[in-house]
């Protein structure tokens, strides 16, 4: 539902101020008095609205490989052995977009169970392959602990540099001018297999083996107008993206050439990718290879 937030100082009650934003909030202190009329028709929803893929749970003891972590600003499944999370799943709509520059703070993750490793800023470094955010940093920019966020070293894999920065970074693009058409997404990511090709030349580890260099780097992404009760809404029109690529230095830029079926991805992977919407549908739509545009 549409709703209008209109913040007026009592000091700007003196000044004729007709300025608008349809879809950005201020919220930053001015010096001088503001008028601000914010059109919000969109909201920040769970990060897990389409399931949980892998099953995962908080328990360190018996689920080290599949131990879930809840953050404000995504939700993974992690694994203790790999060093990596198995997938990352968030939501993005305008209500996460703002202003804040990307922060570039990259640190190990405190909350990560005592006694496992923890990767740090360092960790990556000299292995040729890139810090590849799950969660991209430009999906989160409403404030600086959103941006700060996706730096937690648990939310990056050992990415090959143009799968990361070319690849990647024109899918993420193409998903936030869905958004400024006026459509949120869910979005479900993450990397399987063993063994990549970086700037230094094939790996299968990384940071004296604790982190696995994944094969495969994969992404689903489902395409809806802005609304609620989200999983409900998806129906076997829905428009779903799902990509499978591979983690090497010889990679096509054009991600339209890597779209694939939920369904083949689910077969990779072992997951139940979109586990919160009608069975019935699930059957339809993860069959499909996304055929729309891409950018």
């Amino acid at each position: 539902m549409k709703q209008t937030i209109i913040r007026i100082s009592s000091a700007a009650l003196l000044l004729t101020l007709a300025a608008s934003c349809s879809r950005t909030e201020q919220v930053a202190p001015s010096q001088q008095p503001i008028a601000a009329t914010v059109n919000q028709d969109a909201t920040r929803d769970s990060n897990l609205a389409m399931g949980n893929p892998s099953g995962a749970v908080t328990d360190a003891t018996n689920s080290p490989n599949n131990y879930l972590m809840t953050k404000t600003q995504y939700t993974l499944s992690y694994s203790r052995d790999k060093g990596k999370p198995n997938w990352v799943s968030w939501h993005l709509s305008s209500a996460w977009l703002g202003s804040t520059p990307r922060q570039d703070n990259f640190s190990s993750d405190a909350t990560l169970p005592s006694g496992w490793f923890r990767a740090t800023s360092t960790s990556y470094t000299g292995s040729g392959f890139d810090r590849g955010h799950n969660c991209p940093s430009a999906d989160r920019t409403g404030s600086v602990a959103d941006n700060s966020a996706t730096f937690l070293m648990t939310n990056m894999m050992p990415q090959a540099a143009n799968n990361n920065q070319q690849t990647w970074a024109n899918l993420e693009n193409y998903e936030r001018t869905l958004v400024a058409q006026g459509y949120e997404l869910y979005v479900i990511c993450g990397s399987y297999g063993t063994g990549g090709t970086g700037v230094n030349g094939y790996a299968t580890t990384i940071a004296s083996g604790n982190i696995t260099v994944p094969a495969r780097c994969w992404k689903v992404v489902v395409v809806l107008p802005e609304g609620s009760s989200d999983a409900s809404r998806v129906t076997t029109s829905t428009r779903i993206i799902a990509i499978d690529t591979p983690n090497t230095t010889a990679i096509s830029s054009a991600w339209g050439g890597y779209r694939t079926t939920v369904d083949a991805i689910e077969a990779a992977t072992g997951y139940n990718i979109l586990s919160a919407v009608s069975s019935t549908v699930q059957a339809t739509i993860e069959s499909k290879v996304d055929t729309g545009p891409t950018s």
